[in-house]
């Protein structure tokens, strides 16, 4: 019911902006270039003014572009004046007749200003932070402290994104979210999102954006939004460029990695490869565990745990520009990895008093495999006589592959007689998706729709061997062969109105779905349908010196993932094992969100007001079974509720040291039922990081940056708190960049600390963790280029499947 109100709010509000439009307002557009080699320039102040009064009418600052559009009421003035400033060039005044409702001034040159460029440095500062009316941009080209980091790294200084002590990922405090790579999703990093993302050099990103309150064109899926991290460069014509990397972590290892773009009259090609190997890094990790009744037993866990093994990251686009009217697009993802692993805890279960029950030698040796490749076809047609008028056709098919074995043995055993066992299991989905979507432009409004279909197969085969006095047999306990089939057709409808200082964005998806599962091991069955209404609405409002208003409002969907369903119970630790929930059913959240955005020449900032209610949260619960097994699974169980604040921005303090924070405090609310005990707990929780950094010269940048993460609040307990910081310097050497950072120094290690309370058990997990380690870095840029390669508008994107940061 709440779904159809906001349709019919959406339509009616919508209607009443159409017929308000009985006056046109008068738009000034325009391009600014530098004169001497024809680039735009970013961040120009352009300042409109009347003739008669030199009175400052509007103002706003070009865009990455170059462009800049002014919009106006009709006043019966017609004479102005624009005034173009920019710190290191010339200021320029353009005297204009505004007689057309659309006024294009075309290309604008600015030429610099060489006596200034000797007294001054220029200060001029390009916002990190960019609100737009549904998403925030982190412009990580524009953060000189991200050279020689990785994704994962990048994502801890993205404001509403938290990653804490074991690299999980949540965004706006939910840990329900989708990640995509240049507007496409992977299952890959679905399923694996922190291996990949450390593979991934920051150096290859442009910009990661956070779509809070996604459009109508975009799955429904992701509770609390979509993170988009675009590594996609403007590349130009005959000609190309290229940036060749390596980094050495004495924790992480070696990483080798090559980035590139060129063009050749229609023809254009940007990609990037990584490969890296990480070292075993041995760490100390811990688990407690008191059980409460008639009979209390403690189980008290210690050991050592590593991981070594290597991966490769890669992707590759292809653009042939048919003509102007024709672009066809291709694009292939490659991701591997091979990790082995040992795990060798010495595990006491006892009473209170000191009494031992049991007690023995774990030895655990295993590892994990994973392979995902990714190939997509877009064709885009445009219109001779309506320009913006797209129609794209687009092929997506994805396959993915998770493997995992372990080999368990005890020695130095008393009184444990659970034999010894191998398993292994391989988790693989394929997905076809075929989509179409077009966009109609009509003065100042934009008309989208689209149809798309996704069609997946998700596996889960799963065997184990226990010893026995003739050597290892199968274990039936341990076979399940799990298939699940997942069918999505979705349609969807979108408009943007733009009306003076005004924009309005908002649509209805429908979404219907269809799942086939079955266990082939023991027959049984799950089929279910259900259909979804999403609607979607966004407003901003621009006021005067840059300041901006925006409020949305939105309906997400979360359909479990594939790691959540899997019903593969993996016994590497047999006292805690982990599991999946095949029978989890969908979610829907509703999220409200008020902003305000100010952008000026010294930097930018963002205040940010959300929040979001999910019922029926699929949310990781655990249980103790017969006073000796904790089981770690999923349910829908939770009722969630987060309120939230957040202050994001940057600002130069002087022509040489700059200031970049973004902090949130959010409030938590989480209560339900499981095994049948009523959970209710909440508390506040912070996401805080500051970065500062001074250039000693045109050659050198020292840096210092922090964070502080506050504690979880989970439906059965919580965690520790988490902080880091890192000091770096970099050194620029022609088309050499040098970079050397330390992180995390006054700690060797780290306890990060997650804890589990019910009315059965109290459990401690401590995670030990590497925590100081030095990173070296060195990238080469090479190549020179002139003109743009050409990009699809519309594409692909999956954002359906759920990610996990929990």
């Amino acid at each position: 019911m709440k779904n159809w109100l906001l349709t019919v709010l959406f339509l009616l509000l919508s209607t009443l902006l159409l017929f308000a439009q009985t006056k046109k307002p008068l738009k000034i557009t325009g391009k600014i270039i530098d004169s001497a080699d024809h680039q735009p320039l970013a961040y120009v102040n352009v300042t409109l003014k009347e003739n008669a009064k030199s009175l400052a009418v509007k103002s706003v600052q070009t865009a990455d572009s170059g462009k800049f559009q002014l919009t106006i009421p009709i006043t019966g003035i017609n004479d102005y004046k624009l005034t173009l400033t920019y710190i290191g060039y010339k200021a320029k005044t353009i005297s204009i007749k505004l007689d057309k409702p659309v006024n294009d001034l075309g290309d604008i040159l600015l030429s610099t200003n060489s006596s200034q460029l000797k007294a001054v440095a220029i200060t001029a500062s390009k916002p990190l932070i960019k609100q737009e009316i549904d998403r925030l941009s982190y412009d990580v080209q524009a953060d000189p402290q991200t050279k020689g980091q990785n994704a994962l790294d990048v994502l801890r200084r993205t404001p509403l994104v938290t990653v804490d002590g074991n690299d999980n990922i949540q965004l706006q405090g939910s840990g329900s979210y989708k990640i995509f790579i240049n507007g496409k999703p992977s299952p890959l990093i679905d399923n694996n999102p922190s291996n990949v993302l450390r593979s991934m050099p920051a150096d290859v990103i442009v910009r990661i954006e956070v779509i809070t309150t996604p459009p109508a064109k975009y799955d429904s899926e992701g509770l609390a939004g979509i993170i988009n991290i675009i590594t996609t460069k403007k590349t130009n014509n005959n000609s190309y460029n290229a940036v060749a990397g390596a980094r050495y972590n004495n924790v992480f290892g070696p990483n080798l990695n090559l980035s590139a773009t060129a063009k050749k009259d229609k023809l254009g090609i940007s990609g990037f490869v990584g490969i890296g190997q990480q070292p075993a890094a041995p760490n100390h990790p811990s688990n407690f565990r008191e059980t409460v009744g008639s009979t209390p037993t403690i189980l008290s866990q210690q050991g050592e745990n590593a991981a070594h093994g290597n991966s490769v990251n890669s992707s590759v686009q292809l653009t042939y520009e048919v003509d102007t009217l024709h672009l066809l697009t291709g694009v292939f993802d490659y991701f591997a990895g091979k990790y082995t692993r040992y795990y060798n805890p010495f595990s006491v279960y006892s009473v209170p008093g000191g009494n031992i029950l049991e007690s023995y030698n774990l030895l655990t040796n295993g590892g994990y495999n994973f392979l995902g490749t990714d190939a997509g076809l877009n064709y885009e047609i445009g219109f001779k006589h309506h320009k913006g008028e797209l129609v794209t056709f687009s092929y997506r098919y994805n396959y993915y592959l998770l493997g995992q074995y372990s080999n368990v043995s005890a020695v130095n055993r008393f009184n444990y007689n659970d034999p010894d066992n191998n398993q292994q299991n391989d988790a693989s989905s394929w997905e076809h998706t075929v989509q179409v979507d077009y966009v109609h432009p009509h003065k100042n409004l934009t008309i989208e729709a689209g149809a798309k279909a996704i069609l997946r197969d998700n596996f889960s085969n799963s065997g184990g061997q226990i010893a026995t006095a003739t050597g290892f047999v199968n274990d039936p306990t341990l076979i399940n062969n799990f298939n699940y089939k997942q069918d999505v057709y979705g349609l969807y409808n979108s408009y943007m109105l733009k009306i003076t200082k005004w924009t309005f964005q908002g649509g209805v998806r429908a979404e219907h779905t269809r799942v086939n599962a079955n266990f082939s091991s023991n027959g049984s069955l799950l089929n279910t349908n259900y259909t979804n209404v999403v609607p979607s609405l966004s407003v901003q409002l621009n006021l005067k010196g840059n300041n901006s208003l925006t409020f949305g409002i939105t309906n997400r969907l979360q359909r479990p993932g594939m790691s959540q369903l899997n019903p593969y119970i993996d016994k590497t630790n047999p006292q805690i094992i982990n599991t999946g929930n095949p029978f989890l059913t969908p979610v829907i959240s509703h999220l409200f969100e008020l902003s305000y955005n100010k952008i000026s020449t010294k930097g930018s900032l963002n205040l940010r007001l959300s929040y979001l209610y999910t019922n029926n949260s699929i949310i990781p619960v655990s249980k103790v079974v017969g006073d000796t097994l904790t089981i770690n699974s999923y349910e829908n169980v939770g009722q969630n509720k987060i309120l939230r604040t957040a202050v994001n921005g940057n600002y130069m303090l002087n022509n040489n040291w700059s200031l970049n924070f973004n902090t949130g405090i959010f409030y938590v609310w989480i209560s339900g039922v499981y095994n049948g005990q009523y959970y209710s707990n909440q508390g506040p929780r912070t996401n805080t990081f500051l970065n500062t950094s001074y250039k000693l010269n045109n050659d050198w940048v020292v840096a210092v940056s922090g964070g502080y993460n506050r504690r979880y609040v989970n439906l059965q307990g919580g965690s520790n708190d988490y902080k880091y910081s890192t000091l770096s310097i970099t050194k620029t050497l022609k088309n050499f960049v040098l970079t050397a950072s330390g992180n995390n120094l006054y700690a060797s290690h780290y306890s990060f600390t997650t804890y589990t309370k019910t009315n059965q058990f109290y459990q401690i997990n401590d995670a030990d963790l590497v925590f100081r380690n030095f990173n070296f870095s060195v990238s080469y840029k090479f190549g020179g280029l002139n003109a743009n390669i050409k990009k699809n508008k519309h594409g692909i994107n999956n954002d359906d499947a759920i990610s996990t940061g929990n």
